[in-house]
């Protein structure tokens, strides 16, 4: 246990004031926030360097024929798909920081080793060692953010991260058109692969030596805001890291119904997101036929997609539901496919197309509501790695599926793809309805078993509350004192679900 190693007990319950609250949340930000962004800013652009080779030639100089471009967007993700329940087990056993920036090191070398890359085997191979050392980012990333944020504050981290996706389209377009640019014997996606690969081998020394595996370990913090900074968490009743594989807890994530509810929900929605991500340059190419302004077109697209994952993240963090947010989410990509349906994609109707276009930005605030969803819902060491990596599992089927719906040779209109992705953003608002109802049946039940046990029926949730709020309630002793215990949010009948 994280707090006996500080000397103390975990039932031992201490009160941190709204002010302390406050400048160890703040520390924690400035500290981890910023390695976090970078990863995953050039974790997005590392994987999108493979669209905007598209438009520099990539495909005519390497041979590329039939879906063989779209297997090199899809490989990615069956690599990934294949690493998540061996990382699951890694990220309980190993040094969550270390291990994660060494994973960093090897996909920035992968990187570095495409420019080299002549041939669709060559780059098959490399794109798919690619896909296995990204694999662990999204995972980590999910597993810091349960380790150090309260439930209240989780959203927004996991939005702030994932709103690197949008920053790429912005920076990644931007930078990506002055490198393309450069008068060099090297071709231009070569120094694109070239560029990022080394930028990411330089970033992931930093997070080896910046990175702490745990709020014990935190160099930043002093000894009593290391019990502090644990402390605040007790009202997630999510437990801690306890670097032990529990098999029970292994199999009660297989059997859990609300995972397989999120499984579902993150394949249904990165089908279109992939897609959309490796084809996308190639669907606005269609209208605009300049290379440099279809990279720049992706520019206000971009800064579309951080709204989107920024206004939804904190519409969920005040509202404290998630299930309505996404199904919000979900209205505006359906007209977006539709207009890009009904009108031909020629440059008499570049502008209702490019609206259709903008529309399908809103989808990039799903997946991370998902996300956090599903990990604000799990307790339980080894089954919140297990949950997460098989959400992300779901996540890379998706995305494996997704590009293989659209082939070059539907250009320019690519319809069969933009209606299943209609369909599936359907299955989305169908899903978030199971899953918000069957999240209050839990609660009902556990409700029940505390009424058995002699406790409340009702009990006041602070996790999702400001520590102005908390700081005005009385501490529940008996309530806490499961808090920091290794046990899952079904064992544990005083967690409470949020949908």
């Amino acid at each position: 246990m994280m707090l006996i190693k500080l000397g103390r007990s975990p039932d031992e319950v201490i009160t941190v004031s709204p002010a302390d609250d406050a400048r160890i949340l703040r520390r924690i930000d400035l500290a981890l926030l910023p390695l976090m962004l970078s990863v995953y800013f050039l974790q997005a652009l590392d994987k999108a360097t493979l669209s905007y080779a598209s438009i520099f030639g990539l495909i005519d100089d390497t041979d590329l024929v039939g879906d063989e471009f779209s297997w090199l967007g899809s490989i990615v993700y069956l690599a990934q798909l294949l690493m998540q329940l061996p990382l699951a087990w890694a990220l309980v056993k190993l040094p969550i920081g270390k291990f994660t920036s060494a994973m960093v090191f090897a996909w920035g070398i992968t990187l570095t080793c495409m420019t080299w890359a002549h041939n669709f085997g060559q780059l098959m191979t490399a794109r798919f060692f690619l896909g296995a050392f990204e694999a662990c980012v999204g995972p980590a990333f999910v597993a810091i953010t349960q380790m150090w944020w309260r439930r209240r504050e989780q959203t927004l981290r996991i939005g702030s991260w994932y709103c690197m996706n949008g920053l790429t389209w912005v920076f990644g377009s931007l930078i990506t058109y002055g490198l393309a640019s450069i008068d060099s014997h090297l071709k231009p996606y070569q120094i694109i692969f070239l560029f990022f690969g080394v930028v990411t081998v330089a970033v992931s020394g930093a997070m080896f030596f910046w990175m702490p595996d745990s709020p014990t370990e935190a160099k930043f913090l002093s000894d009593e805001d290391k019990v502090l900074a644990i402390e605040r968490l007790r009202n997630n009743q999510m437990g801690v890291m306890s670097r032990e594989w529990r098999y029970a807890h292994f199999f009660e994530a297989l059997r859990d119904l609300k995972t397989w509810l999120w499984v579902i929900m993150i394949f249904c929605i990165s089908v279109p997101s992939n897609g959309i991500s490796t084809f996308g340059p190639l669907i606005i190419k269609s209208f605009v036929t300049d290379p440099y302004k279809t990279i720049l077109f992706n520019v206000p697209v971009g800064l579309s997609h951080v709204l989107a994952v920024s206004l939804s993240a904190y519409a969920s963090m005040k509202w404290k539901v998630k299930g309505p947010v996404i199904a919000l989410l979900c209205i505006p990509p359906i007209v977006g496919f539709s207009i890009m349906l009904h009108f031909p994609h020629d440059t008499d109707h570049r502008a209702i197309l490019l609206a259709g276009y903008f529309c399908l930005s809103t989808f990039t605030g799903i997946t991370p509501l998902i996300y956090s969803w599903s990990a604000q819902n799990t307790a339980g060491d080894t089954k919140r790695k297990c949950t997460s990596a098989m959400v992300f599992i779901g996540s890379s089927a998706g995305n494996i599926f997704g590009p293989l719906l659209f082939t070059p040779d539907e250009a320019p209109a690519y319809s069969r793809g933009l209606r299943a992705n209609i369909v599936f953003f359907a299955l989305v608002l169908l899903l978030v309805g199971i899953t918000s109802l069957y999240l209050k049946h839990l609660n009902s039940d556990h409700a029940k078993r505390r009424v058995a046990l002699g406790k409340s029926a009702i009990v006041l949730d602070m996790s999702l509350e400001t520590a102005e709020e908390e700081n005005g309630v009385q501490p529940d002793d008996v309530r806490g004192r499961k808090a920091f215990a290794d046990i899952t949010d079904l064992e544990n009948e005083d967690f409470v679900f949020v949908f």
